[in-house]
């Protein structure tokens, strides 16, 4: 029996393969790499040396992920495919609502289909909204800002409606808050799509001289050094927690919801010195105004997945700096230089090395 990760050759589902592997799960990766390269997956087996199947697939594809079901025995399905810029959803939220809404909904049609009631989704923490007290609870009330973030508060309405109607299901609900970091061997990182959206990999970046300087948007919010204040954790902190959720679906019914953070908020000025003292230099930046939206402060509450879960993050900034930048160093351009984009040809591809496997259906 093997577990399906969607979306598993993204920036947190290839760490999470990671963690699976080594802990000696089978696993079955679906992808439509609009937002990754098959490179991170060779890397991954090569990490792990272990080989698995991954199909070329999008999970609109209803016809194709049901081949995927059909080929496989599979137990239980962490569900990272989705689209996840805040920015890009404001210019064009219906292609967010149709590719995270109705991807989940054929994903979820299928695995009831094939008798899989055993789910880990990837949420996050913008469905909370911006005006959320902290430290943030999961029984927090949510009100997402953006169409990213409704598309996820949508999505567990959504399984919260599947589990009322069969409560044979489990699912948990992953609120992440802002992954950082990547594998220790600097083999596999985040690797975004043009100019990065999010903090860290814009400092790496202005590190490695592929862009010229920060923009710290604000530094009149009532923090301590005026800079706003996240909830930064390790993404491999963040794949364990994914583990242990999927531990607990396999063994209870229900849905529950879990913040996947540190406890604690570092200011923009707090990560620059943090990133300049692991990587040894300087980070230039300028401050502009704030972006509508953003909160001063924001940090989970994780005592709900530590008692629940038997889940904490172990990683601190130092160890999320200096992982970030062994990445960056040794990956200046991302993956992008060793790669084909599978996703960009029509034909069928069918690719096998290193324990890789790319079929295109």
């Amino acid at each position: 029996m093997a577990i399906l990760v969607t979306g598993g050759a993204g920036y947190i589902g290839s760490h999470t393969c990671v963690e699976l592997l080594n802990e000696g799960f089978e696993i079955i990766i679906v992808d439509n790499f609009s937002n990754s390269k098959p490179e991170s997956l060779k890397r991954v087996s090569e990490i792990t040396g272990k080989w698995f199947k991954t199909y070329n697939i999008d999970l609109l594809n209803a016809e194709g992920l049901e081949q995927v079901f059909s080929e496989n025995e599979i137990e239980a399905v962490i569900h990272f495919a989705g689209l996840k810029a805040v920015g890009e959803s404001v210019m064009v939220p219906l292609t967010y609502y149709q590719n995270n809404l109705i991807g989940t909904v054929i994903l979820c049609e299928t695995m009831k289909k094939y008798g899989v009631k055993n789910l880990v989704f990837s949420s996050s923490a913008t469905v909370y909204g911006s005006t959320a007290e902290v430290p943030i609870p999961e029984e927090t009330p949510l009100e997402a800002v953006n169409p990213y973030g409704r598309s996820k508060q949508m999505i567990e309405e959504i399984l919260q409606d599947l589990y009322f109607s069969d409560q044979s299901w489990s699912i948990s609900l992953l609120r992440y808050f802002n992954p950082i970091g990547a594998h220790a061997s600097g083999r596999i990182g985040e690797d975004p799509n043009g100019i990065p959206n999010n903090l860290l990999p814009y400092i790496s970046q202005v590190a490695v001289g592929k862009l010229q300087l920060l923009n710290i948007f604000g530094n009149d919010y009532q923090t301590k050094d005026g800079t706003g204040i996240r909830d930064y954790i390790h993404v491999v902190d963040l794949a364990i927690g994914h583990l242990r959720a999927l531990e607990k679906v396999q063994s209870t019914q229900g849905v529950e919801a879990y913040n996947l953070g540190t406890g604690r908020g570092y200011s923009v000025l707090e990560m620059v010195q943090a990133f300049e003292s692991a990587s040894g230099e300087s980070i230039p930046y300028t401050v502009i105004g704030r972006r509508p939206g953003d909160a001063a402060v924001c940090f989970a509450d994780v005592s709900k997945a530590r008692d629940q879960l038997g889940w904490i993050a172990a990683k601190g900034i130092d160890e999320m700096c200096k992982d970030t930048w062994k990445w960056q160093q040794s990956n200046p351009n991302g993956y992008r230089k060793e790669t084909e984009v599978l996703n960009e040809s029509n034909s069928p591809v069918r690719k096998e090395a290193a324990g890789f496997l790319v079929s295109n259906k």
